[in-house]
């Protein structure tokens, strides 16, 4: 009876030792935003973040004001709304998040920025158990937000972004950003408008989510004066030294050879611009 109960102990010392000790409470003074990893749990302190200046933002000026004072309301702890960034593709919506961040941070040294990659969404609850015992304020940002057919993990964000018995934390607001309004592809809405008995039932939980988020911000494909501005822009930051008339030509160029103009095509025409020209993209 001993050596079976001498057996039992070894073999349960030998499952503690294999089992992943239980994650300490985070240090969210470690740096100015982190990365949230589900599996496991933990933040990861980013010490750069990959951003650029709100001043180099161009053609999106109301979008902007609207989120940076909807942040600053947040990090002086009055009420301010979840935000979705919607629309098309390089225009800079993630970019905005994360310059509104720093912009915001700068008065406002207490407001963290957490990232949450889409496959972890499942995880925002434990995410924000986390954080809402800190005394920090956190925007957290989903970047290329959108759910597949027979997804159903937007459940678990609806109900932290509002409905749920413990719903969001009062220290934590959400921003994501996402080709689609709605955030579910339309072949999806459709068929669920095509098949159900009652419609508008049918579609009212998948289009109810993007309801979730009190301030849209719609980004719309720029105009060429207002792309030949990007390219200005970053140009005059990093003193890249080129003419005005080699600017304009070799921009309109590399745009029409891309197919679309944006503040993505504008960002890689500048870095081949850069390279060809010898300098560094520092400043």
């Amino acid at each position: 009876m001993t050596s079976e109960t001498e057996l039992l102990s070894r073999i349960a010392a030998a499952l503690e030792r294999l089992a992943p000790a239980p994650p300490g409470a985070p240090d969210l003074n470690a740096a100015e935003a982190f990365v949230w990893h589900a599996d496991p749990a933990g933040f990861e302190p980013v010490a750069h973040v990959n951003r650029v200046p709100l001043s180099l933002l161009k053609g999106i000026d109301r979008a902007a004001d609207q989120l940076v004072a909807n942040t600053e309301r947040f990090a002086r702890g009055l009420p301010a709304n979840n935000a979705l960034l919607w629309g098309a593709r390089g225009m800079g919506k993630s970019s905005l998040v994360k310059a509104a961040q720093a912009e915001v941070a700068r008065k406002h040294p207490a407001l963290k920025l957490i990232e949450i990659h889409r496959e972890d969404i499942g995880s925002l609850p434990r995410c924000l158990g986390y954080l809402q015992a800190s005394t920090h304020r956190f925007i957290v940002f989903c970047d290329d937000l959108s759910f597949d057919h027979d997804d159903t993990s937007y459940k678990s964000l609806k109900a932290v972004l509002e409905g749920g018995i413990q719903g969001r934390p009062a220290n934590v607001l959400f921003y994501a950003t996402s080709n689609r309004r709605h955030l579910m592809p339309r072949e999806m809405i459709e068929n669920e408008r095509s098949t159900a008995i009652n419609p508008a039932e049918a579609i009212e939980e998948k289009v109810s989510l993007s309801d979730r988020f009190g301030l849209w911000l719609g980004f719309h494909n720029c105009s060429q004066d207002d792309y030949l501005a990007m390219v200005d822009a970053y140009t005059k930051h990093f003193k890249l030294k080129a003419s005005a008339d080699q600017l304009t030509t070799e921009a309109l160029e590399w745009s029409m050879t891309r197919g679309a103009r944006s503040g993505r095509v504008a960002w890689q025409y500048v870095q081949d611009l850069a390279g060809r020209l010898g300098q560094s993209l520092v400043g």
